[in-house]
């Protein structure tokens, strides 16, 4: 179909005649390439009903121009204004005349269709044979040429196969020349070898006779090189000539020529090496580093240039004697004066930096200098940590005697384990800073170690040493004091109700709070010096046991002192009782004195309290010291806990007998208080019959209002001090005992105790 000028679309084929003979009048020729490429069905059937239903395109071309007045047919078609008097007409004209064209079109196209299949099938049936046939033929080209692929490969694997063979033929060829090459080049330099060492073996110590080789200073690289293998080959001769048996003359003979080449090589070696050393040396003051280089390089041939390591070494400036004499100084300070930890920690750590940098300045020069870096790295560290480190804590670390220690005004023995303890942080700090710079193979963390070997092997004896001197400084501070403070307040001529206690030395937590900084201070150094958790558990319970003496001997003496003062009120108070028939002026006396004996005995209850509290508040410090810094330690080794808790138990319990026998004296003292009290206050008029036709008098007496005046002040005094299932023992053994007594005065008196008890009760919280 083609579309004309117009916009129509027309049928653009022709019209064979055969078509025209076998349709109808409406001949429609049909293409196949009508449905190739973008086939649409509508297009196809528009242009077989167009030529067929003009007018209806043109009523549809009018309808789409917007003629809205026209009424629509419902077949379709528009109705004009004619045909409104057509359609008055009848129906019998057709509504569609052009069906019956349509359904003709409609039959002829669908037999071309038909027509169409078929020929296209045909043409897929000759498509397909040719197809096959081409495809056959494909193969079998395939086929032949995967055999000729098959013989290329098995021609190259044979060409492979062939190419290795001449390879390895080639390669053994080349190793026998190789050989060969070696061979020949060594029996050349063997003989070589042998000339020069006819030329060594000429006359002991004759060395004018030898080749240029041996003089020329361009050459001394390979001069060394040929006198040492000279000198290695002489010698293992030598070797085998001594453990043979044989006693040819002629072995006899060349042992003793080889012999005097050997002395002669060792002679010429020396003064080559010696040679080499003072070139190395001036080349060393100039900073000649290519020089330098050059020379350890040969030198590197003798001993392994050991010798070349070693003097470079020495003659470096920072083991110089002045340089060591400085850092004592720097450390120690002016002779005469007494260096102190801190002072000792800031010169070591200045020091030992200055050490790290200048070592790690020549590193980079033996670096760029010798052909073994590490080797010479170790060597100078080496010397660092066995020459200019010991000499310096030889003088800061003197060991001093355990027999006759030093005195506290001279440092004690307390100076020398810190100095140690900072010696040796301060030199590990070192170790692990010369590790970083760089050492070789050195183990410089156990050459450290030997350094303090010495100190380390009896150091626990020293720590024990030094809290035992630091204890009985203390003490004698403290008796000290209180000597000076009894002399200067005096203990005559006290008032009433002054204190017998105030002559002895109280129990001060914070005294026991120092044996405990003591103690911490010594598991520090403890920490800091054993390596292994067993040698650090067994040396932590070591220094804990001697808190544990120091603590249990301080508060019991203290505990002591205070039941003395009780013992001398109960003495005072056992001097002033009288019997009845004495005169008014000495009952007087005695009944004055009584009351500063009876004052005596409540200072001295009350100071014997407070010792039991500052005792327990003592015994507390020391066992959370243990739970929070000493438990833990004693863990690595089997059985140390345990044995420490029954250490600090057993240390304890002595505390506890004198505290026991103390509080027995206080009830003592209080129960004779009370009976002094109730014997000079007590009247015979007090007691009053109810037959006497008075009314009773229910108001407490002078004397219990005094006793209970008394108890209130003592049981205030223990509350304070006793805690838990101590206060109730002391308490409770304290009533039952003043009950009893007062049960035995009178029932009147009883009362009177029992009213003014319930005040004490009141007043005490109970």
């Amino acid at each position: 179909m083609n579309e004309n000028k117009g916009g129509r679309k027309t049928n653009r084929f022709s019209k064979p005649a055969s078509k025209l003979a076998s349709t109808d009048s409406y001949p429609l020729v049909l293409d196949i390439e009508d449905f190739k490429g973008d086939f649409s069905f509508d297009a196809l059937f528009g242009n077989l009903v167009n030529e067929l239903l003009p007018s209806h395109l043109e009523e549809e071309i009018d309808a789409s121009e917007g003629h809205g007045g026209n009424d629509v047919m419902p077949n379709g078609h528009l109705r004009t204004p004619s045909d409104t008097g057509k359609s008055a007409q009848g129906l019998s004209s057709p509504l569609f005349p052009e069906v019956d064209a349509l359904l003709s079109l409609f039959k002829n196209s669908s037999t071309q269709l038909i027509d169409l299949r078929k020929e296209i099938d045909g043409k897929l049936y000759n498509l397909k044979k040719e197809v096959a046939a081409q495809d056959s033929k494909h193969r079998k080209t395939l086929t032949e040429l995967e055999k000729g692929v098959d013989g290329l490969f098995t021609s190259f694997a044979r060409l492979d196969s062939r190419i290795s063979s001449v390879g390895q033929t080639a390669a053994k060829i080349g190793d026998h020349l190789q050989s060969a090459d070696a061979q020949r080049e060594t029996a050349s330099q063997t003989i070589d070898l042998i000339k020069y060492l006819m030329e060594f073996n000429s006359s002991p110590g004759d060395l004018m006779e030898l080749s240029a080789l041996f003089s020329d200073d361009s050459r001394v690289a390979e001069a060394a090189s040929i006198a040492q293998k000279l000198r290695s080959f002489a010698e293992e001769d030598i070797g085998r000539q001594s453990m043979t048996v044989s006693s040819v003359v002629g072995n006899a003979t060349a042992s003793r020529g080889l012999e005097v080449a050997v002395a002669n090589l060792q002679e010429y070696c020396n003064e080559l090496e010696n040679r080499l050393l003072d070139r190395f040396d001036a080349a060393s003051q100039r900073r000649e580093l290519s020089t330098m280089a050059e020379c350890a390089k040969i030198l590197s041939q003798f001993n392994r240039g050991t010798s070349a390591m070693q003097h470079y070494v020495g003659l470096l400036p920072m083991f110089d004697l002045e340089v060591m004499n400085a850092d004592t100084r720097l450390v120690l300070g002016d002779p005469g004066s007494q260096p102190s930890p801190s002072n000792v920690a800031s010169g070591l750590s200045s020091l030992y930096e200055e050490i790290t940098e200048t070592v790690r300045k020549e590193a980079a020069t033996i670096m760029a200098v010798f052909p073994s870096p590490d080797d010479v790295m170790s060597i100078l560290v080496q010397r660092v940590l066995e020459d200019r480190v010991p000499k310096l804590l030889e003088k800061l670390l003197m060991k001093p005697s355990l027999v006759n220690p030093p005195s506290m005004e001279e440092g004690g023995l307390i100076l020398y384990l810190r100095m140690l303890a900072v010696g040796y942080e301060k030199t590990q700090e070192l170790a692990r800073d010369l590790r970083g710079v760089g050492c070789g193979d050195l183990d410089v963390e156990g050459l450290t170690e030997s350094l303090f070997l010495p100190h380390k092997d009896i150091y626990i004896e020293y720590e024990q040493a030094s809290l035992r001197q630091l204890y009985k400084a203390k003490m004698e501070e403290l008796r000290a004091e209180t000597q000076q403070s009894n002399e200067s307040t005096g203990t005559i001529g006290r008032s009433k109700g002054a204190s017998l206690a105030s002559s002895h030395q109280q129990i001060s937590v914070t005294v026991v709070t120092e044996f405990v900084r003591w103690n911490e201070e010594a598991i520090s150094r403890c920490t800091l010096f054993s390596s292994q958790p067993a040698t650090l558990a067994a040396n932590v319970r070591a220094v804990f046991t001697c808190l544990l003496d120091q603590v249990s001997l301080y508060i019991t003496e203290g505990l002591e002192r205070a039941r003395d003062s009780l013992t001398e009120a109960a003495a005072l108070r056992e001097r002033f009782v009288l019997g009845t028939s004495v005169s008014r002026r000495v009952a007087a006396a005695a009944a004055s004195a009584a009351e500063a004996a009876a004052a005596a005995g409540e200072s001295s209850f009350r100071s014997f309290m407070v010792a039991v509290q500052r005792c327990g508040s003592s015994v507390a410090i020391v066992q959370q010291y243990f739970a929070n810094s000493i438990s833990r330690l004693l863990l690595p080794l089997d059985g140390a806990h345990a044995a420490a808790c029954e250490e600090m138990a057993s240390a304890m319990s002595s505390a506890e007998g004198v505290a026991y026998k103390g509080l027995q004296q206080c009830i003592e003292t209080v129960m004779a208080e009370v009976e002094r009290l109730i014997s000079a206050e007590q009247k015979a008029t007090d007691y009053r019959s109810p037959d006497d036709g008075i009314a009773p008098d229910h108001r407490p007496t002078n004397a219990c209002t005094r006793v209970v005046a008394y108890l209130s002040r003592v049981l205030e005094a223990a509350f304070t001090a006793l805690e838990g299932l101590n206060k109730q023992a002391f308490l409770t053994e304290l009533f039952q005992g003043t009950c009893c007594y007062l049960f035995t005065i009178t029932s009147d008196l009883l009362l009177d105790f029992n009213h003014g008890f319930g005040g004490i009760c009141l007043n005490s919280h109970i």
